[in-house]
């Protein structure tokens, strides 16, 4: 048994900030991970092509800016090197291989009991902790949904999340399940590698560029949301015209109300629309049914496919071990309380990351979790000074 003010799951982006936050603070922590690194999803789940959506200046860690010498999209390496900078600059050391199994609230002594699983000595060991920071994030565990007959299909499956770069689907007929950010830049990376490319786009997305949100985040600071809705919408209406013709159909509401609402971002397009435009990537809609390699759709069309990636997204897993997750989280693992409440719990527990609002998201959990712990700490010795 070992015991720490503050116990941290998670060694994601969301995770080592707070810890640096902490840092920053002395305040005392333990950091936790089942992986073997930090920021896994970045290092061992993302496909070659993977730059950060949004620009640098939104996707910094606190009391970090990224370099002026640094591109203003990043791509996947050049961010994992800022990350494990940032793990040097303040001496985060995560405990790796270490998974959390369970976590509780003991009323009696107040604080946080945590059992971890020491994958190395295949042991497990208790924590117990003042606070817990939940830092495991929105991205646990890849979503691939049940389709009759998937089981039986004889070709290639894999969630996005496996997915590295088309090389090897060169001359097939791959399926693209979903059309987020992820969906859209795999289906463009398998066409450049000359595959057959078909994507399958069920519900209404805005597709923008990079530029059109920095845009928006900027007038964001000045002016209201709907102002700033009509007009990005607008400025993506004029550059890709009406693409419901294309099986493209945009939401009611605009791309930053919706981001705000429901979590969902705009596709930021990096060259595949106008490869759907050209027919050269194919729109489908749902897929009904599967039979070995024959994929049935709604609009009844069928058609014959080597390999499928889904593009679905991702479940969190956080109330899997979280026994007394109704502190602050609902049962699909998101908090209870609405942006900007969301970050704290009852009896000293916080989540980190699942504001759905990306780095600049992250940020602000970790310094407004930091600041809080503090605040909770003062009062405690303040009263036993008194």
């Amino acid at each position: 048994m070992e015991e720490t003010l503050v116990l941290i799951v998670g060694a994601g982006p969301a995770g080592i900030a707070i810890a640096a936050c902490l840092a920053k603070k002395s305040i005392s922590y333990i950091l936790l991970e089942r992986e073997d690194c930090c920021a896994s999803l970045w290092k061992k789940r993302a496909y070659d092509r993977c730059h950060l959506h949004l620009a640098k200046e939104f996707c910094s860690l606190p009391y970090k800016s990224h370099t002026l010498e640094a591109n203003k999209y990043m791509a996947k390496d050049d961010f994992i090197k800022y990350v494990d900078d940032y793990v040097s600059v303040f001496d985060i050391r995560p405990r790796y291989f270490h998974s959390v199994e369970s976590a509780s609230f003991d009323e009696a002594k107040g604080k946080w009991l945590v059992e971890a699983k020491d994958i190395l000595l295949n042991v497990t060991k208790v924590f117990v902790a003042s606070f817990l920071v939940v830092a495991t994030g929105e991205n646990s565990k890849g979503y691939i949904p049940n389709i009759p007959g998937l089981n039986n299909f004889k070709g290639n499956v894999m969630h996005s999340s496996e997915y590295k770069s088309g090389n090897k689907f060169q001359d097939k007929d791959v399926l693209v399940v979903g059309c987020g950010n992820s969906g859209m830049e795999i289906s463009y990376d398998l066409f450049n590698f000359g595959a057959n490319t078909s994507i399958v786009i069920r519900n209404p997305v805005h597709v923008l560029t990079r530029e059109m949100i920095c845009v928006g985040m900027h007038l964001l600071k000045y002016f209201g949301l709907s102002l700033v809705d009509t007009l990005i919408t607008l400025a993506g209406k004029f550059k890709y015209g009406d693409l419901s013709k294309y099986g493209i159909h945009r939401p009611n509401k605009g791309p930053f109300l919706l981001k705000a609402t429901t979590g969902r971002s705009s596709v930021i397009d990096v060259g595949t629309v106008a490869k759907i435009q050209s027919g050269e990537i194919k729109v489908l809609p749902g897929v009904v049914s599967i039979d070995e390699n024959k994929i049935v759709f709604e609009n009844n069309v069928e058609s014959h496919f080597d390999a499928i990636i889904f593009a679905t997204g991702f479940k969190s897993t956080t109330c899997e071990w979280l026994k007394d997750y109704d502190f602050i989280l609902k049962d699909d693992g998101f908090p209870k309380e609405r942006f900007p409440n969301h970050w704290k719990g009852k009896n000293k527990v916080y989540c980190a990351g699942l504001s759905r609002m990306g780095l600049q998201g992250v940020s602000r959990d970790a310094i407004a979790i930091a600041n809080d712990i503090e605040v909770v700490l003062r009062s405690v010795i303040s009263h036993e000074d008194f």
